[in-house]
C-alpha cells in the first residue's frame, strides 16, 4: 500500500513552524479515526499521542506512534474528567490539545470544556451551535433556509411513543438516531448506526424496540436516495476563531463500511474538486458562526441530479485520514491556529484540496469488487499504479511484528465482514450492477 506525503520524523522535528513548548495531543477513542488523528500528528511534529479508549483496541494496541490509556468508564464524564486531569499531571511540561474521535466524546470534551480548558487547548466549537448543527430538525430547517438539498424528513419523539407521521415519505426510508451521544449509551438486539426500514408497520416494531432499550430522544426518518454507495459524498470544512471557512476537501466515496457499529462511515474515497458544494458548506458555516472542523455527509439524486446534505459531524470523521494523504495535513491547521496562535493555513497552502487522492482501508481486489461503473473502476487501478493511494493504518513508522501481523489477518478479515454484511447479491440490489 503507498503511504504518499509522509516525512521523515527528523525532518519534522526541523520544521519551521513547529511548536516552542512541547506539543503533547491527547485523544479520545480507539478507533481507526483515534489512529488515523494520532497519525496526523505524527507526521506533522514527531509526537506520540496519548490515545485514550474504553479497551485496547487491535487499532491501537502495539503501536510506536501513540501511548494507549484505558478508561473503562468512558461513558462517565466525571471518569473522563479524572483519567484527562491525571495525563495533563503526567505531562505537565507540554502544550496538550485535546480532540475526540466520535460525536459523543467531541460532546463530552464540550460540555466538561469548564473543568478542562485550563488544562487543555479544545479546539471545538460553544455547546449551542454544537446542539444547533446536531439536532437533526434544526439542520434541516437550516438546509431549508439556506437553500443546501436536504432529503425529506420526519423527526420522532421516540420517549413519547405513538406512531410517526409518514405520510410525505416514499417506503422504503432511512431511519437513525436524532442524538448520537444518546444513542451511544444503550443498547438492544440489531442495533446499527442506520437502519433501512421497508414498511410503516417495521419502522413501527423498530422504534418501539428502540423505546424499550431505554433511548427516549428523537429518531429521524428521511427519504431514502436510490443508488449504491458509490452515490455519496464527503466534504469536510474548517472554520477559523472568527467564523470564517478557510479550507475544505471534498470526496466522492467509492464505498462504506456495513458492519452494524460502523455502517455508513467511508471505507474509500477519491479526492476531487467539489467547488459548489464547498460554497454551499461555506454559506452554512459562516451562517451560524462556525468554529473548527465540520465534516458533511451527503449524497447525489439521481432522480433530480441534487447533492443533498444529510447532516453535519461536528469533528473530523472517522476516515478523516483523507484529508492529510491528499495533501494538508489536518493536525497543522488545529495546531497552528489553536497553539500557536498562527493563521491556520502556512503560507501558500491550497483553500481547497483538488488533488485526486485514493484513501481505503480495503484490499485493492475488495474495493473493485464493489464497483459498478468501469470509469470508476479504471480511476481506482491508475491512482494505485500512480501510487496515489493511502491506507490510514499503514504506516512507515510501524514496525512492530505484532502490530503487522494484526493488521494482515484484519485486511483478510474484510473479504469475510463484506461477505457476511453487504453479499454483492445486496449490494446488487441497492443499484450496484455486476
Amino acid at each position: 500500500m503507498a503511504d504518499e506525503g509522509t516525512t521523515d520524523v527528523a525532518e519534522v522535528e526541523q520544521r519551521r513552524d513547529a511548536p516552542d513548548r512541547r506539543l503533547q495531543p491527547v485523544i479520545l477513542g480507539g478507533d481507526i479515526g483515534a489512529y488515523s488523528l494520532a497519525r496526523t500528528f505524527h507526521e506533522a511534529y514527531g509526537v506520540r499521542a496519548v490515545v485514550v479508549s474504553t479497551v485496547s483496541t487491535g487499532l491501537v494496541r502495539h503501536s510506536r506512534i501513540l501511548t494507549n490509556v484505558v478508561e473503562p468508564r468512558m461513558d462517565e464524564p466525571d471518569a473522563v474528567v479524572a483519567r484527562l486531569h491525571a495525563i495533563a499531571d503526567q505531562h505537565a511540561d507540554a502544550d496538550l490539545i485535546l480532540m475526540g474521535s466520535a460525536d459523543w466524546l467531541v460532546r463530552t470534551i464540550v460540555e466538561q470544556r469548564s473543568r478542562l480548558e485550563d488544562r487543555y487547548t479544545i479546539p471545538y466549537t460553544t455547546r449551542e451551535r454544537l446542539d444547533l448543527v446536531t439536532d437533526k430538525e434544526s439542520f434541516g430547517r437550516l438546509c431549508g433556509e439556506l437553500g443546501l438539498a436536504h432529503p425529506t424528513t420526519v423527526v420522532h419523539d421516540v420517549g413519547s411513543g405513538g406512531v410517526p407521521d409518514t405520510a410525505h415519505l416514499r417506503f422504503p426510508v432511512i431511519a437513525k438516531t436524532g442524538n448520537t451521544a444518546a444513542y451511544h449509551l444503550v443498547e438492544f438486539p440489531g442495533k446499527k448506526k442506520v437502519f433501512t426500514v421497508d414498511t410503516p408497520e417495521e419502522l413501527t416494531a423498530l422504534l418501539e424496540k428502540v423505546r424499550a432499550s431505554g433511548y427516549t430522544d428523537t429518531f429521524v426518518i428521511q427519504d431514502m436516495i436510490p443508488g449504491d454507495d458509490s452515490g455519496m459524498r464527503i466534504l469536510t470544512c474548517y472554520s477559523d476563531r472568527d467564523g470564517r471557512v478557510r479550507f475544505a476537501c471534498f470526496g466522492d466515496v467509492l464505498l462504506e463500511e456495513h458492519t452494524p457499529g460502523a455502517l455508513g462511515n467511508p471505507a474509500g474515497i477519491i479526492t476531487g474538486p467539489g467547488h459548489e458544494l464547498v460554497a454551499q458548506a461555506t454559506r452554512l458555516l459562516e451562517h451560524i458562526g462556525w468554529t473548527g472542523w465540520a465534516n458533511f455527509d451527503l449524497k447525489h439524486d439521481p432522480r433530480d441530479g441534487r447533492t443533498v446534505f444529510f447532516e453535519l459531524n461536528p469533528r473530523l470523521g472517522r476516515s478523516n485520514f483523507y484529508i492529510t494523504s491528499a495533501g494538508q495535513n489536518t493536525a497543522e491547521i488545529t495546531v497552528r491556529e489553536h497553539v500557536q496562535g498562527l493563521d491556520p493555513l502556512p503560507e501558500g497552502a491550497a483553500t481547497e484540496l483538488t488533488t485526486e487522492h485514493l484513501y481505503t482501508v480495503l484490499p485493492k481486489r475488495l474495493l473493485l469488487r464493489y464497483l459498478a461503473d468501469p470509469a470508476l473502476g479504471e480511476r481506482v487501478r491508475r491512482l494505485w499504479r500512480s501510487r496515489r493511494v493511502t491506507n490510514p493504518l499503514w504506516y512507515r513508522h510501524e514496525w512492530d511484528p505484532r502490530r503487522v501481523a494484526y493488521l494482515v489477518v484484519a485486511q483478510l478479515n474484510q473479504f469475510r465482514k463484506y461477505g457476511t454484511h453487504y453479499p454483492v447479491e445486496v449490494w446488487r440490489a441497492a443499484g450496484g450492477r455486476p
